[in-house]
């Protein structure tokens, strides 16, 4: 787990592709290595997780020197194409998942990318053939920036934007992708090719590339689309099926030569992943299964609505095992605030902060991996406002319906602030109008869909209108710029985060699901519940309101951080940006800081949001252009 950097026909010295790499010191604080050979430099910057010796460093050669390789993930699955390989005649040498790449990318060449299960960005150099070839995972857990603009047939890569620019001549601001800024814009450009510099591109997830002779080659290696299983039929035996296939998605995740642990909300999906943690532990004699997992760490903000601990305390209690609580209190982070922003290098439209504050406490209390519940909700229908899309899936069916409204309502503190559709008008109404506007854009091949390749997949097609709308949730927008932001959260920290929901195995199988597998009896995620529910409390099984882990974003700008934002939109950098409408912008952070009358979240995230473009302006284009 690292940092990984490389350039090609680039014409640069050793000492500028230090200097790259050591832009990203904070994801490999362990270890750092420089390789070059004839007009290649290939870089590692190192997380020591398996293999903790030297015999792990990177960039690595292999398979008598034909093979160099820069790796940035974990194979989960290594021992297992360990014993395979070794069946085919080959010789391995330490213990690392690392020494798995090369030989596989040997033994089945570009097909090796479907045989692994874990999360990647990789780059081989094939000496005998003169060419790179680089993959990134199925689903962009792990991020592969690149450039090609320091000349004809150069080409450079590495895992953050930051480390490439000491290499750019000219930098420009992709303004395409920032202006007009949107709430939901910042949600629509990590599953394409652009980054938020125009001299950037970003490789998409579950594609790979291969460089040779000046040209660079792009393909696409995974489609889910193209991967469906078949399952069972019965809801029962489909229970059973995610039981097993989660319990090994953690399982196989617990392989570490360091400590793990976990990022506890006390929602469904942390609980969920810590509790199988034990039931691994119950029930594997793996050596490479680390025991030593029982440290759970949760963020707390104490007297706002963001706060979740009691819940977080009903699943440590039950497990019987302590847990870390960490006061996310801005006023202790203020000063860090603007770096925070520089090292997280994207917009999102909400404060790093607080996650930036849990994995920091994470690292200083010895632990480097976690395992988290990221993806559940995109996968498995955990988000209320994704409810009503499986209205036309329950056609006319009055059952169903109540219980899509039901779990509707129930995911919302009944604290006066949501509605209460609890009355049958009410209700039906809701009902009637959705499905009316659906069929009507149906009959008028009026979709209401963002446009993206995968549209026009038969087998997208197909699927039942709630599982189309989690499928781009899960592969076009939410899901693409949480893992992306994950990544930057955690590695900043020197932390690495595991994700057994985002299995390859977990994810086809929640596309091959009916609708009524994931809302259930006026349950969201109801698979997830019914299958791991011997393993967790009740009251964290039947719990049906959901806070998700954001800032309190009122609280926040209305108290401690309401000078600093003021400050920001009073200065004269800030009025002269070319990236925000200054006025307007100004007038919306004013409305929330100076509020006389109660402001709703949205209102407080939507003005921070409109923020964000001049912020990442300040604090990371205009830092990595003239530092």
């Amino acid at each position: 787990m690292c940092g990984i950097y490389g350039a090609i026909n680039c014409k640069i010295s050793r000492e500028i592709a230090q200097l790259c790499l050591n832009k990203m010191l904070h994801r490999g604080p362990d270890g750092w290595g420089i390789l070059e050979w004839k007009n290649l430099i290939l870089g590692h910057r190192r997380l020591s997780i398996l293999d903790l010796s030297e015999n792990g460093k990177q960039p690595m050669e292999a398979i008598g020197g034909r093979y160099l390789l820069t790796f940035n993930g974990e194979i989960y699955n290594f021992l297992e194409l360990r014993k395979e390989l070794e069946l085919l005649g080959y010789t391995f040498h330490t213990k690392t998942d690392t020494e798995i790449i090369p030989a596989a990318y040997d033994a089945w060449g570009n097909e090796c990318q479907n045989r692994f299960n874990g999360m990647w960005a990789f780059a081989i150099y094939d000496k005998k053939e003169d060419l790179l070839f680089a993959s990134r995972d199925r689903f962009g857990i792990k991020p592969f920036l690149y450039t090609t603009a320091m000349g004809k047939e150069s080409f450079a890569f590495a895992s953050e934007m930051k480390a490439l620019t000491p290499m750019l001549d000219e930098m420009d601001v992709n303004e395409k992708m920032i202006t007009p800024w949107a709430p939901r814009k910042f949600l629509q450009y990590e599953s394409t090719e652009e980054a938020l510099i125009s001299q950037i591109k970003r490789l998409p997830a579950g594609h790979c590339l291969t460089f040779k002779n000046g040209e660079l080659h792009i393909e696409r290696w995974w489609n889910t689309l193209d991967h469906i299983p078949e399952i069972p039929k019965t809801y029962n035996e489909q229970v059973e099926l995610f039981r097993e296939l989660f319990i090994d998605s953690c399982r196989i995740r617990m392989r570490s030569d360091v400590t793990l642990g976990t990022a506890l909300s006390g929602g469904l999906d942390s609980s969920a992943t810590i509790c199988s943690m034990a039931e691994v532990d119950r029930r594997s004699s793996e050596n490479r299964v680390n025991k030593d997992w029982q440290h759970a760490f949760v963020a707390t903000f104490p007297g706002t609505t963001q706060d979740e601990s009691e819940y977080a305390k009903i699943v440590t209690n039950y497990l019987g095992i302590d847990n870390t609580f960490i006061n996310i209190d801005p006023n202790d982070y203020i000063d860090d605030f603007e770096n925070y922003l520089y090292m997280f290098e994207e917009m999102y439209t909400t404060s790093p902060i607080p996650m930036m504050a849990t994995y920091k406490a994470v690292k200083e209390n010895g632990v480097t991996v976690t395992l988290d519940g990221h993806g559940a909700d995109e996968l498995f229908g955990g988000y209320a406002f994704d409810f009503f899309s499986a209205f036309p899936d329950a056609k006319f069916h009055k059952k169903y319906i109540d219980e899509i409204l039901k779990a509707y309502s129930d995911a919302y503190p009944h604290d006066g602030s949501n509605m209460d559709i609890g009355h049958f008008e009410q209700r039906y109404d809701i009902y009637g109008k959705y499905v009316l506007e659906y069929y009507a854009r149906k009959i008028l091949h009026r979709e209401d869909m963002i446009e993206f390749s995968d549209r026009h997949h038969p087998v997208f097609r197909k699927m039942q209108a709630f599982n189309q709308k989690l499928y781009i949730e899960s592969h076009i927008t939410t899901l693409p710029t949480l893992l992306r932001n994950y990544d930057h959260y955690s590695m900043a920290n020197s932390v690495e985060i595991r994700m057994p929901f985002m299995d390859y195995r977990l994810v086809t199988m929640a596309f091959a699901l009916d609708w009524n597998s994931k809302l259930r009896g006026g349950y969201s995620k109801a698979i997830i519940r019914d299958a791991l529910k011997p393993y967790m409390p009740q009251e964290i099984v039947n719990r049906k309101t959901k806070i998700g882990f954001n800032t309190p974003v009122v609280e926040w700008m209305q108290g401690p951080m309401r000078a600093y934002f003021e400050d920001i939109v009073d200065s004269q950098d800030f009025n002269c940006s070319s990236l925000v409408d200054a006025q307007t912008v100004r007038k919306r952070v004013l409305e929330v800081t100076r509020a006389t009358e109660q402001v709703s979240f949205g209102q407080a995230e939507s003005a921070y949001a409109a923020l964000v473009p001049y912020l990442w302006e300040k604090c990371f284009y205009k830092r990595v252009k003239y530092e």
